[in-house]
């Protein structure tokens, strides 16, 4: 079991370990580490789920809908629980009751799902991982944005539904999607053709993670009670929601195993990214991904040795 986890995990943190002393050496900063993330969102991540979609057949794919459902329950009804809970219960600014909503519900399933996901399940893998990226870029991010950005005059009038608009016209949203459109037409496009997509698709984790690393740098990280609550519900709580969930729909080994690993990955990087842009808890949500990253090596662990057993 020890040799399973162990190359799953380890890569996230020497990556990301990587990225930190990138930035401790001044080789990069925090402004280039959210271009090397733009990079993977704008170009490497769309790659990756449309050539990793368009590899698999349209049988694989329609069998997949218990998935779909428990990843929305998981990332929607999380997001909208903490969200109320912080907000009405801790009384906290909603613009900050978004971002701990947003760092508990999303799991860096774009970014770290590509090395962990896929050594563990293989091909398989880039059902969770479109569908994480889906929800992400079509719920979780657009609403945090909507709700940041609502106390920001030069963006009071945008609404809702112009956010959504925007969102639809990025590459790691309809990308995934033409792969759903094109595969339930029972279309398919050249092995070799695929191949050449996937090199650069390839870099989507590693760079991903080293992006992070160096963002991390620039943040000196606190270990208060709102990060150790977040860290709890993002590594264990919503992980074990999750996993009784996927049994009592009667799910199979697989398709319960994918559900939890995919929710119990760490805190997506978009957090900070967005904590940063619209000056809001950037250090408090910088903890989180940092702690939720570097404590996933236990929690996730021990969800892998379980569902394995």
């Amino acid at each position: 079991m020890i040799d399973l986890i162990i190359p799953a995990l380890l890569p996230i943190v020497v990556t990301l370990l990587l990225g930190f002393i990138a930035g401790w050496h001044h080789d990069f900063d925090a402004g280039q580490g959210a271009v090397l993330n733009r990079m993977v969102m704008l170009y490497a991540l769309p790659l990756t789920l449309f050539a990793g979609m368009m590899g698999l057949s349209r049988s694989v794919l329609l069998a997949q809908g218990v998935i779909a459902v428990i990843l929305l329950a998981g990332m929607v009804g999380g997001y909208l629980l903490v969200f109320l809970l912080v907000r009405y219960l801790f009384r906290q600014k909603p613009g900050l009751a978004a971002l701990l909503a947003l760092s508990v519900s999303g799991p860096a399933v774009p970014f770290v799902g590509v090395p962990v996901l896929g050594h563990l399940y293989g091909t398989i893998s880039t059902i969770p991982i479109a569908l994480c990226s889906m929800i992400m870029n079509l719920f979780q991010v657009p609403l945090t944005i909507l709700i940041l950005s609502s106390s920001d005059t030069e963006k009071k009038d945008d609404s809702f539904l112009q956010h959504i608009v925007h969102t639809l016209k990025e590459p790691v949203v309809w990308a995934p999607v033409l792969a759903l459109i094109l595969l339930l037409c029972n279309l398919h496009i050249p092995a070799a053709f695929r191949s050449a997509l996937q090199l650069l698709g390839g870099t989507t984790g590693g760079v991903a993670l080293f992006a992070s690393g160096v963002i991390l740098y620039s943040y000196h990280v606190v270990f208060n009670r709102t990060v150790i609550l977040s860290i709890v519900a993002k590594n264990i709580l919503l992980p074990l929601l999750i996993m009784a969930l996927a049994i009592w729909l009667h799910t199979d080994r697989q398709t319960l195993s994918l559900s939890v690993i995919s929710m119990a990955i760490p805190t997506a990087s978009v957090c900070v990214i967005l904590a940063v842009q619209y000056k809001t808890a950037g250090q408090e949500i910088a903890s989180i991904l940092f702690f939720s990253t570097l404590f996933s090596i236990l929690t996730m662990g021990g969800l892998l040795y379980y569902l394995a057993g």
